[in-house]
């Protein structure tokens, strides 16, 4: 009687594994096919002397690669630039994504109307979101210069081709293209706070700030951690927004990492040492998020 049921639990499990292979198989080839088997070509090809014009089969250089990588300056100049990028887009959207969902969490009129308008660059591609900002950043007939020039200001400026203008508009354009995921990422965070937590500062006489600094932040600080992480990443990644504003210009100012190894693949055509830059991006990346994690879990055991 024992065996019996033993193999028909066997039976059952074994049916439950292989329908769950089933389900997540439709979702599971993309995720190969587009990622990961890219990411596994590249790492190959760091190893390479590959070319995009070179007809012939690339050869085996071992860490040839690397070597230039390491001693290509303007590749680690670059990552200063990207450093600056990330950071200060990954800073502006958390605290301004904060401040919009403290906004929108408040008894605001028209407060769903106004939860829509928010997530809307959000669902805006990338490219769609740098070709409007082309035209508002335009120096002869974008809607920023002519404003400017109404309050009496200078109104000629070339936001996206001075040397001094173009990352932070560039940074402006990042911060506005990603807060809302942040926005409604905390949004939620702060719909789980207890009232009770609310109402009891209110009684002890708390006042607004007191409460945000003694009830709300450490409530939401676990969410704030967990989207600042992302954000860094995904930030210090770009490509898209930054390639249609700038193209990396001028005169290298906005050329984030991403548009470096761009540039070295397809205008340089060394794609073996591209190769070779993005392995070094991503184990960066890697350590980065270990890092993060690991003082995760750290936190999670002190507390």
């Amino acid at each position: 009687m024992s065996t019996t049921v033993t193999r028909r639990r066997a039976t059952i499990a074994s049916t439950r594994r292989t329908e769950a292979i089933a389900l997540a198989l439709p979702s599971a080839l993309p995720i190969m096919i587009l990622s990961v088997l890219p990411i596994i070509v590249g790492l190959l090809y760091a190893f390479t002397d590959s070319t995009i014009i070179n007809p012939d089969p690339p050869q085996f250089v071992g860490l040839k690669n690397f070597g230039r990588v390491f001693a290509d300056a303007p590749f680690w100049q670059s990552f200063g630039i990207g450093a600056v990028w990330t950071v200060s887009v990954t800073v502006l959207q958390v605290v301004l994504g904060l401040a919009l969902a403290l906004l929108l969490n408040s008894n605001l009129r028209f407060r769903a109307f106004v939860r829509v308008l928010a997530i809307v660059p959000w669902a805006m591609p990338p490219v769609v979101v740098a070709i409007m900002w082309q035209a508002i950043y335009s120096p002869t007939h974008g809607p920023l210069n002519w404003l400017i020039d109404a309050l009496g200001g200078p109104t000629d400026i070339n936001w996206l081709g001075s040397f001094s203008l173009a990352l932070p508009a560039v940074i402006l354009v990042g911060v506005w293209a990603g807060m809302p995921q942040n926005t409604v990422s905390m949004l939620a965070g702060l719909q789980q706070i207890p009232t009770e937590l609310v109402e009891a500062a209110k009684v002890d006489g708390a006042n607004a700030w007191s409460r945000f600094l003694h009830v709300t932040l450490p409530a939401i600080r676990p969410v704030m951690i967990a989207v600042g992480s992302l954000s860094l990443i995904w930030n210090f990644n770009s490509f898209g927004i930054v390639y249609v504003l700038t193209g990396g210009g001028p005169g290298g100012q906005t050329l984030l990492p991403m548009l470096f190894v761009y540039t070295e693949a397809f205008h340089s055509g060394d794609t073996g040492l591209a190769a070779a830059m993005t392995d070094v991006i991503l184990v960066l990346i890697l350590v980065l998020a270990s890092f993060t994690l690991l003082r995760r879990l750290r936190r999670g055991a002190r507390a």
